[in-house]
């Protein structure tokens, strides 16, 4: 409920995806004025697991750019981001929490 009332947002989900090489976070949008920050391109996502003691980023891929979505949120729609998780060092099981700008999701468990 706090999600939704201070963020726009709720369904959050991190999964391990790729054999571990990459970690995925979705999020629902139920109201996009408040989730547009999470969509905001100067925010630098950071995946923190501080069982593993590491801060994961959002990687650049060449001729496509940061792999995350940067579009307009739409009410209803989910959306992602892909962490590098070079070295599994983040695994199942383990809680994690997001950090996008101002906006901070604590106690995530990668599926």
């Amino acid at each position: 409920m706090y999600y939704q009332g201070a963020w726009g947002v709720d369904s959050f989900r991190v999964k391990w995806a790729e054999s571990g090489e990459l970690i995925r976070f979705n999020w629902r949008v139920v109201d996009p004025v408040k989730a547009a920050a999470l969509n905001d391109k100067k925010a630098e996502p950071t995946l923190i697991d501080p069982k593993a003691g590491v801060s994961l980023v959002v990687p650049a891929v060449s001729n496509v750019g940061k792999m995350r979505q940067t579009s307009t949120p739409e009410v209803g729609r989910s959306y992602w981001m892909a962490f590098s998780n070079s070295g599994r060092l983040v695994k199942r099981g383990d809680r994690v929490i997001v950090v996008i700008g101002n906006f901070r999701a604590e106690g995530l468990v990668v599926e």
